[in-house]
């Protein structure tokens, strides 16, 4: 064996050391955690207690360090007699003489770290804080100090106190390098906290370490990631400026107000919906779903949807502009309030800009569920309009339309009402200049567009002068072609395969596969046109 600091051979030597007898120990804390009285989740960790405590053996608690809780143990310099004791001795009890020392060795750090349930509050004395707070509730750790931690502090509070120290254990992951390693100060491979919160915020940081999370699995720290959600943190803000812009100069109470449009029912109901899910992940320690839902909300249904419908309504200085202020203002607060636990900088700098009641975003009511704001019509009506937009945007972007250009869109649906009503929604987010809705249209020479619930045709004069927009096609097909062919041509080279490096062998693979990509997405569109 070698020092793991400074490489030096370590040359074994016999010496007396204090051991704690486990048998004793070990039975009532298996007990506790078969019995449920200390549940471990997620429950595949339970066999790794399991393992260590059926097949336990005594503990060596002495250490030889210089830090730490002395041993103790007293020896007599004139008789020999060992003396324990809780009190400092000054005599010895066999002998009558007083000359003695203390023990050398300290306690294990983990025989110390056992105690911490109890010791921090006031045990051995019977005091208000281990009356109040004693079991505790829920103790977050890693899985790696199942045994060296979780399984001492239980087995040691059972033997000081009689019961179990915690009622739930819940095991998260390690956070590893991009490459999967454990970070250590040996590999150097961990970035330093302070230089992450200086770059990209505390926020990012603390979002990163419970995205993607889930209970027990080790999860990778990366630049690209934590780039993503600082960029979460800058899109909550940008719509909280978006809001005061709409806000700042009325006089928007924060409630929701007595009349709701369809895009409003639905905004509302989806929030609802997520509050409900998210309370439900959290009462089941997932985290990382419970986080998931969270983002999608913010990003997809308030940002990039409820926003985008909200604007006609609140160009106009009337009634319905007010209600789509006041919708907006509820909606940003709630969202306030269910992100603050991942996100507490951000959600409560926002919310002390906005009207609100109350002190601090920490202290006001977290997001329930809300019977009475469950709307499965709305909800139901709105998604049909919305699935026709979407289909209608990736057509046109596979069709390299840009957004300027307008054009009629007829759409042949059983729902004629729900489709009609969300004709604004179609103009505005869908780039159309008019919006016709019938049963049935019988039109050639249109780009056709499916959803579950309508066919949709746009003129395809309308969209794209087609001898133009094949001549564009077709020279770009021809330069892909030809930056194939030189890949190949490297490829198929036996001299370059010989001597390049792996890794430059394998990017003209990559570019090679990519390009003959590109070759058949450009030649689907060409078909299309024809």
């Amino acid at each position: 064996g070698t020092c793991y600091r400074c490489k030096t051979t370590v040359e074994p030597r016999v010496s007396k050391q204090w051991f704690v007898k486990m048998e004793p120990l070990a039975k009532p804390a298996i007990k506790c955690v078969k019995e449920k009285q200390t549940q471990i989740i997620p429950e595949r960790f339970e066999k790794v207690y399991y393992h260590w405590m059926e097949n336990i053996k005594d503990w060596c608690i002495s250490r030889q360090l210089w830090w730490g809780h002395r041993i103790p143990a007293w020896y007599c310099d004139d008789c020999g007699e060992v003396i324990v004791s809780k009190e400092t001795p000054t005599v010895c009890p066999k002998c009558g003489k007083n000359h003695l020392h203390q023990d050398e060795d300290t306690l294990d750090t983990w025989f110390s770290s056992a105690l911490w349930p109890f010791s921090t509050l006031g045990w051995p004395d019977k005091t208000p804080e281990l009356e109040y707070f004693y079991p505790t509730d829920t103790l977050v750790t890693g899985y790696d100090i199942i045994f060296f931690w979780v399984a001492r502090m239980i087995f040691s509070a059972i033997e000081q106190t009689g019961q179990p120290p915690f009622k739930t254990v819940f095991m998260h992951g390690i956070v590893r390098d991009e490459l999967g390693r454990k970070m250590s100060k040996s590999l150097g491979n961990g970035p330093d906290p302070i230089d992450v919160i200086n770059r990209y915020g505390a926020d990012a940081l603390r979002f990163l370490l419970v995205t993607g999370n889930s209970p027990g699995n080790d999860i990778r720290y990366s630049e690209k990631r934590i780039e993503a959600c600082a960029n979460f943190a800058n899109k909550l803000w940008n719509a909280a400026r978006y809001v005061h812009m709409n806000i700042d100069d009325y006089n928007v109470e924060n409630k929701l107000p007595d009349t709701l449009t369809t895009e409003d029912k639905w905004i509302v109901s989806k929030f609802n919906t997520v509050a409900k899910e998210v309370n439900e992940n959290l009462e089941k320690f997932e985290l990382g779903i419970a986080v998931q839902k969270v983002y999608e909300f913010i990003w997809d249904c308030y940002c990039d949807w409820y926003i985008e419908l909200a604007k006609t309504r609140l160009a106009g200085d009337g009634e319905d502009a007010q209600n789509a202020r006041q919708v907006l203002l509820y909606v940003l607060d709630q969202i306030l309030r269910l992100l603050h636990p991942f996100m507490p900088y951000v959600t409560e700098e926002i919310w002390q800009t906005i009207p609100h009641e109350g002190e601090t975003v920490m202290l006001a009511k977290y997001p329930e569920y809300n019977a009475e704001l469950d709307f499965p019509e709305a909800v139901a009506e709105m998604e049909k309009v919305m699935d026709a937009i979407r289909a209608i945007r990736n057509r046109r972007s596979e069709m390299n339309v840009p957004p300027s250009r307008k054009a009629k869109v007829y759409v042949a649906t059983k729902f004629a009402d729900t489709f009609t009503n969300g004709t604004p929604f179609i103009q505005k987010l869908a780039s159309a200049n008019e919006v016709e809705v019938a049963e049935h249209f019988d039109i050639e020479g249109a780009v056709t567009v499916v959803t579950a619930d309508a066919k949709i045709y746009i003129p395809l004069s309308e969209l794209v002068d087609k001898d133009a927009e094949l001549a564009r096609l077709n020279k770009e097909l021809e330069q892909v072609k030809k930056r194939l062919a030189q890949s190949e041509g490297k490829l198929n080279n036996a001299g370059f395969v010989a001597k390049a490096p792996e890794a430059v062998i394998e990017k003209v693979k990559g570019q090679a596969e990519k390009e003959r990509e590109q070759i058949a997405l450009i030649t689907a569109a060409i078909d299309a046109l024809k």
